[in-house]
């Protein structure tokens, strides 16, 4: 079986927040480091070289497969940010449609700007997003 390329890495996500060329961007990506810290009670981990993760859970698929993974995540991409939380496409159709301008994706949420969204509804996302 394939070895999973992302893993948790020693790397400073201060650091690579930092690194984001639009400033707004990385002000954007400091808040929702806040916003996922304070919902899962775990401090912001770099996930490979461009996911910011936040606490562990041990993965089991119906194949027998096992993995670590984070409890939930995003990635400051240089078009958007994908939010990882689970259940959010499938589960939050009501919530996502009073968050504002967005876009999904096989289990993911695309935002361009937290500026484009109801603050209060995203911090409701992610919150839900614990719930297993």
């Amino acid at each position: 079986m394939a070895e999973l390329k992302t893993k948790k890495t020693e790397l400073s996500v201060e650091d690579f927040i930092k690194t984001i060329p639009d400033e707004q961007k990385q002000k954007d990506a400091f808040t929702i480091v806040g916003l996922m810290e304070k919902a899962t009670k775990a401090k912001a981990k770099m996930w490979g070289t461009a996911i910011i993760g936040f606490g562990d859970r041990r993965l089991k698929y119906e194949s027998g497969r096992e993995l670590d993974w984070f409890v939930m995540g995003f990635s400051p991409r240089k078009q958007n940010f994908a939010f990882y939380i689970t259940g959010t496409v499938e589960k939050q159709q009501a919530l996502l449609k009073k968050l504002g301008k967005y876009k999904t994706g096989k289990g993911c949420l695309y935002i361009n700007k937290l500026e484009e969204v109801d603050m209060a509804v995203l911090k409701e996302i992610i919150h839900k997003g614990l719930v297993k």
